[in-house]
């Protein structure tokens, strides 16, 4: 385990070797508190929790912030490693990374791709799962699911989806990575006034090498694009079925959130352990942590005491 000296509102960050990657990772609050794993989703980062973490490790908890595949300082240990980007690949690193940190068992509360990869672990590995706190709630996917074609008003909501699957949109994401995560911001949170300097911040995890590689995977995969690897078969097999949520959870969602996402009524029969749905008010968009920490923060802290 090294430290990396970068001026973050953490402190240093730390690397470690977990499975197939060294992870980038920000800590905070006693080490023998309850840990809580707080994971990101794109085009964002550690810093969505920069607000929160603050909060938790006063509440007593080791917080663990790390930066996914292809963001921020993590990288592969190998060059020859697949640049995948499907669910249960990206899931799986959050064990791994529980593994190299002597996790046995920890809160995970995520957004957007980071809500996808807490679900996964808490249906798959529910005995590494305390509580689950889930931004839009139930995400779970699977290549047949995503077969299926919706309304128009609803295919337009995943132009960027779309966007990814053709080598014109993998050129264009590169070329203008920022320019379109800025973009992605303003559309799924129409309502948040973030400024130049809040954008910089997260936006220089992006200048990872292996970033568009993963992105590009993960939208092509989702749409049967783009290949998995056959050591996720029986993962994604499992996560196909679309299997419940037993641990205790609280889902959470803004009340501005410009990106697609169902209605809680669709998904609340997925969590049939004690379970809650809070709906967090005052033009709050897609990056929820970051636009309403508080109640984040709270949200995490209440499934913790579960």
């Amino acid at each position: 385990m090294s430290e990396t000296d970068m001026s973050t509102p953490f402190g240093a960050l730390r690397q470690v070797d977990a499975g197939l990657l060294n992870v980038g990772y920000a800590e905070a609050g006693p080490a023998a508190g309850q840990a809580v794993i707080l994971l990101h989703g794109w085009p964002y980062d550690i810093h969505s929790f920069a607000d929160v973490t603050p909060l938790l490790a006063a509440a007593g908890h080791r917080v663990i912030v790390p930066f996914i595949r292809g963001y921020g300082t993590t990288r592969f240990l190998s060059d020859d490693t697949v640049r995948n980007g499907q669910q249960a690949a990206v899931a799986a690193d959050v064990i791994a990374l529980m593994d190299a940190l002597g996790i046995e068992k920890a809160v995970l509360a995520g957004f957007d791709w980071g809500a996808r990869s807490a679900d996964v672990v808490a249906a798959l590995w529910p005995d590494r799962c305390m509580a689950l706190v889930s931004v839009s709630g139930y995400l779970i996917g699977s290549q047949a699911a995503n077969e299926a074609p919706l309304p128009p008003q609803a295919e337009l909501s995943w132009w960027y989806q779309f966007y990814s699957a053709t080598e014109r949109g993998r050129a264009g994401y590169d070329k203008y990575r920022r320019d379109f995560s800025k973009l992605i911001w303003q559309l799924a949170s129409p309502e948040w006034k973030f400024d130049d300097a809040t954008f910089a911040r997260s936006a220089a995890a992006f200048d990872n090498p292996d970033h568009v590689a993963i992105v590009i995977h993960n939208y092509r995969w989702r749409l049967g694009l783009a290949a998995g690897e056959s050591q996720y078969d029986d993962l994604e097999l499992r996560l196909a079925a679309l299997p419940v949520i037993a641990v205790p959870a609280i889902t959470l969602e803004g009340d501005a959130n410009g990106a697609p996402h169902l209605d809680a009524s669709a998904y609340a029969g997925k969590f049939p352990g004690k379970y809650e749905h809070r709906l967090i008010r005052g033009g709050i968009g897609h990056n929820l942590p970051q636009e309403a920490p508080q109640a984040f923060a709270q949200a995490v802290i209440d499934a913790a005491g579960f």
